[in-house]
């Protein structure tokens, strides 16, 4: 899997300005959406939180522990975003909040006409292949990590709300609408990358699934669109309108997240999980996981090993 992207973190507020040590909220209201940035400063346990609408949180600083739909608990880190329907409580525990090292959060309540109208209007003008396919938020997908593009659209969100613009409200409806489609892609993607196809009937399903039995070969873009009975214009064109990124960009994060999984094994040379993945060329392996990961593969070896 790809490396986590954090949105880019609003500086805190200044210690004489904060009302409460924990989740201390600044809001930045518009016409369909309401930015609220939390912070705490103390560590605390089963915070609730609830909104009236649908809201979108992702973390920007520190560590939380999500209690949520009665479901295990989980860690919450910088890079990942939660959503969450409307009127549902979220319990948060902070353990290691201080004064020296904050949480910070966004959570973003979006107006549930917008999302609707989103939906509609994508509904209408594309249409997904397959029958009963629709595009649609999936609530019990609502733990993800971001990409470049859900990042970036967060980062613009945060600048638009917080902004002076006297169009401000118009920028925000339309990244509003932005960051539904990306959250969409990235919540696809999620169910093919852990194989839960949902949308069986989709015509990628079965490009997918050649891509995770072939893992260790080298695959080509007419082999996967003959796969979907589509032509290769076509089927590039859908799988990136479904997944936001393009069929070379999942093959390489299959491949990645195959090479973690071989490199768990301290005693596999680099050269090996290279060949075993497909890549001819070593140093190439070497440059694209670092790429992906942030580390080198030996470096990503040791860390795991060292537990």
């Amino acid at each position: 899997m790809a490396i986590k992207v954090s949105p880019l973190s609003p500086a805190l507020t200044d210690e004489k300005s904060l009302k409460t040590l924990v989740e201390n909220r600044t809001i930045f209201s518009l016409e369909h959406c309401e930015l609220n940035i939390f912070e705490t400063y103390q560590k605390s346990d089963l915070v609730p939180l609830k909104f009236n609408d649908l809201v979108v949180t992702s973390m920007l600083r520190g560590k939380k522990i999500m209690h949520l739909f009665d479901e295990p608990q989980f860690e919450y880190l910088p890079g990942e975003t939660v959503i969450v329907p409307s009127n549902v409580e979220m319990k948060i525990d902070f353990p290691e909040a201080s004064k020296d090292n904050p949480t910070q959060c966004i959570a973003l309540a979006i107006d549930h006409n917008i999302i609707t109208n989103t939906l509609d209007f994508l509904n209408e003008k594309y249409p997904k292949e397959g029958k009963g396919n629709h595009w649609k938020l999936d609530h019990e997908n609502y733990f993800f990590y971001n990409n470049v593009d859900l990042a970036g659209t967060i980062n613009k969100l945060i600048k638009e709300c917080m902004g002076t613009s006297i169009t401000k409200d118009a920028l925000a409806d339309l990244t509003l609408q932005e960051l539904i489609i990306r959250i969409i892609q990235t919540q696809t993607t999620k169910r093919f990358e852990e194989n839960n196809f949902i949308d069986s009937n989709s015509p990628i399903a079965p490009a997918i699934e050649y891509i995770k039995n072939n893992i260790r070969e080298t695959i080509n873009l007419k082999d996967l669109s003959d796969k979907a009975c589509m032509s290769t214009t076509s089927f590039y064109r859908y799988f990136k309108r479904e997944l936001g990124m393009s069929p070379i960009e999942f093959i390489l994060n299959e491949k990645i997240k195959f090479a973690k999984k071989l490199l768990s094994n301290p005693n596999v040379y680099i050269n090996e999980v290279s060949y075993a993945t497909g890549f001819e060329d070593c140093n190439y392996f070497i440059r694209l996981f670092k790429k992906y990961e942030g580390v080198t593969p030996k470096q990503y070896q040791l860390m795991n090993y060292n537990g």
